[in-house]
C-alpha cells in the first residue's frame, strides 16, 4: 500500500501558485505546465521504483521470544537493508490485549551502508503463556521520499511468557548463593542412611538390627549389612490445574502460584544436589516429566509450565495416586499442591494417599482462602452478615483441621499458609526432611 509522503504534499502546495500562472498569465501557461509535467513525472517514477521489492527493506522477528510476566521484555527486529542507503522505517507489532506496549510504533533510522540492523520493541506481558505474532507491518519512503510504502509481512513468532521468580528468589537469596568452598568442612548428617552398600563381617559393636540373617546362615558367621547416606533423592512437585487451582486470590489465580513455587523448589532441589520433576494433574496425569537435573531438563521443565492453564474439572486423586504407583519404583518426596476446602474432594484425596503414603515421602499444600479463620481470632462482628460470615469461616477452619490430623496420622505432612508465603514454607520444609534424611 502507497501514501502520500510530507516531501509530496510539501511540493505540491509550492507548484500551485505555477498553476494559477497558467490560467491568470497565458503567455507563461507553457512554462508552468512544463515544470508541472516534470514534477508529476517525478512523482509516477518515484511511485513506480518504491514499489519495487527489490531494493526495499525487508523486516523479521526471531521464532521464539521468551519473557517474563510483569517484567519488561524486548522483541528484536531484524531489519535487512540491500539498498544500502540510509533509510527511515517505521515499525507497527500487532501484540495481545494481554501486552501493554511503550509506544503505539517505533521509528527507527537505519545508517547509510549498513546492510543489517536490529530494532528492540519493548513491551511489558501481565498473563503467562504462549502467544503468536503472525503479521508484522513496517512502512518505508520511497527512493525520492514523495511516497511511503506501508508493507505486511507473514511471520511465525512465538511469545513463551514465563512466571516471573525473581520475587522469589530474592527471599532465598542465600539458599541460591553461590559461595566458594575453600578447605575441608565438616558436616553432621542425621541418621543411618536407607541405601545399601555392602556387606562386612560382623564387628563387635554392631547392632543386631544391622545384621543380615540370610548372609549370615549361608557363611556360617555373622554378617553386618552396610548403608550410605542418600545425597541424591527425587523430588516431584505435583501441581492441580483443576477447577479450583482459577480461584482469585489477591486477583491473582492459584495455579500462578502453585507454578511459581514449583519452580523455587526445583532452583532448591537443584542446589541440593537432588533430581527435580513435576507432575500436572487434574481429573488425570496431564503431563510427567521424571525427576533428572542439569540446565536442559529446567528448561524442559520451565518450557512445560509457560502453556499450564485451568481445566473445569474435577480432580481424581485416585487415578493420580495410581498413575504415580505405576510410574515411580523408587522412594520419592511428592509435593502435592492442591485445595482441600471441599470436603468431597478430601475425603477422595484421603483415599488416594492411602497407595502412596508407606512407599513415598508426602508434603500437601494448600494456599489459605480468605476469611477461614477460627471464631473469636477477628475483630468483633459488627453485623449480623459478619456473624454468619465468621461463623462459616471457623466450620470451614475446623474442616481443614481435621483433614490435617488425619493426614498426620497416616504419617503426611500438611501445611495451609498464607498466599505469600507458599514458596517459603516449601522450601523450609523440603530442607527440614533432607536435613532429617526422612527419604
Amino acid at each position: 500500500m502507497m501514501y502520500p509522503g510530507n516531501r509530496l504534499l510539501a511540493w505540491t502546495a509550492l507548484l500551485l501558485p505555477f498553476a494559477a500562472t497558467a490560467t491568470l498569465v497565458p503567455s507563461a501557461a507553457l512554462v508552468s505546465l512544463g515544470i508541472l509535467g516534470v514534477f508529476a513525472l517525478l512523482v509516477m517514477v518515484d511511485a513506480l521504483a518504491g514499489g519495487k521489492t527489490g531494493s526495499a527493506p525487508t523486516l523479521s522477528l526471531p521464532t521464539v521470544v521468551r519473557m517474563a510476566r510483569t517484567r519488561p521484555g524486548v522483541i528484536p527486529v531484524h531489519i535487512h537493508n540491500p539498498s544500502g542507503k540510509g533509510v527511515t522505517v517505521r515499525i507497527g507489532l500487532p501484540l495481545p490485549r494481554s501486552f501493554s506496549n511503550e509506544n503505539e510504533e517505533l521509528t527507527v533510522r537505519v545508517p547509510a551502508e549498513q546492510l543489517d540492523s536490529r530494532a528492540e520493541w519493548r513491551c511489558t506481558p501481565d498473563d503467562r503463556g504462549r502467544y503468536e505474532l503472525r503479521d508484522l507491518y513496517f512502512s518505508h519512503p520511497s527512493p525520492l521520499g514523495f511516497w511511503h510504502i506501508r508493507r505486511k509481512v507473514a511471520t511465525r513468532c512465538e511469545m513463551r511468557v514465563y512466571p516471573d521468580l525473581e520475587d522469589e528468589k530474592k527471599r532465598f537469596a542465600s539458599l541460591f548463593l553461590h559461595r566458594g568452598a575453600f578447605g575441608v568442612h565438616a558436616h553432621r548428617m542425621i541418621g543411618q542412611g536407607r541405601e545399601f552398600e555392602k556387606l562386612r563381617d560382623y564387628v563387635p559393636g554392631d547392632s543386631y538390627e544391622d545384621i543380615h540373617w540370610k548372609a549370615t546362615a549361608k557363611r556360617r558367621r555373622p554378617i553386618t549389612k552396610l548403608f550410605q547416606i542418600e545425597r541424591t533423592q527425587e523430588v516431584y512437585v505435583l501441581i492441580d490445574t483443576a477447577r479450583l487451582s482459577g480461584r482469585l486470590i489477591e486477583k491473582e489465580p492459584v495455579l500462578e502460584r502453585y507454578i511459581s513455587a514449583a519452580m523455587v523448589v526445583g532452583l532448591a532441589a537443584e542446589q541440593q544436589g537432588d533430581l527435580f520433576g513435576m507432575i500436572p494433574f487434574s481429573n488425570r496425569i496431564d503431563r510427567f516429566i521424571r525427576a533428572a537435573g542439569g540446565k536442559a531438563h529446567h528448561r524442559a521443565c520451565r518450557d512445560m509450565l509457560y502453556s499450564l492453564g485451568t481445566r473445569l474439572v474435577t480432580p481424581d486423586f485416585q487415578e493420580l495416586a495410581t498413575g504415580i504407583r505405576l510410574r515411580l519404583r523408587r522412594r520419592a518426596l511428592l509435593v502435592i499442591l492442591t485445595d482441600l476446602a471441599d470436603p468431597v474432594l478430601s475425603a477422595q484425596f484421603l483415599q488416594g494417599m492411602q497407595l502412596l503414603r508407606r512407599q513415598h515421602v508426602i508434603l500437601v499444600c494448600m494456599i489459605k482462602p480468605p476469611r477461614i479463620e477460627p471464631l473469636f481470632s477477628t475483630d468483633v462482628a459488627q453485623t449480623v452478615d459478619d456473624v454468619y460470615c465468621q461463623l462459616g469461616g471457623h466450620m470451614m477452619y475446623q474442616s481443614i483441621h481435621d483433614i490435617q490430623k488425619r493426614l498426620r496420622h497416616m504419617g503426611i505432612d500438611f501445611a495451609m499458609v498464607e498466599n505469600e508465603k507458599l514458596s517459603t514454607a516449601l522450601v523450609t520444609r523440603y530442607m527440614n526432611i533432607k536435613a532429617r534424611q526422612i527419604l
